[in-house]
């Protein structure tokens, strides 16, 4: 079992479906906050938000990093994100390919 430092992490958010993501996500990498981060196709969200029921276009974000930078992620997404609240969900990994987890945490130390 990995070191919780090292610790392999999946985070999720949502950002709006017409949002230029580049500008949120890529300093993540360049900053080596993340090893990798995908942005999924456009997709229609239903939530419940100030007693009302809403309907967006969003897209979902996923950032693969370890636990260590995991403080620096969301300050980093807070900075820049859209929404006032936005999505930040945090899932361990609990097993995977040796050599990708190897290059996850070598690409975020």
């Amino acid at each position: 079992m990995a070191h919780l430092d090292t610790e392999i992490i999946l985070v999720l958010t949502t950002v709006p479906g017409n949002l230029d993501v580049d500008e949120l996500v890529r300093p993540l990498v360049e900053g080596r906050l993340a090893a990798c981060v995908n942005v999924l196709p456009p997709m229609r969200s239903i939530y419940r938000w100030e007693g009302v029921v809403e309907t967006a276009d969003e897209r979902q974000v996923l950032i693969k990093t370890t636990r260590r930078r995991l403080a620096d992620v969301q300050s980093s997404l807070s900075a820049r994100h859209p929404y006032d609240v936005p999505e930040f969900l945090v899932l361990p990994i609990a097993d995977g390919g040796g050599a990708y987890l190897e290059w996850v945490r070598a690409e975020t130390a």
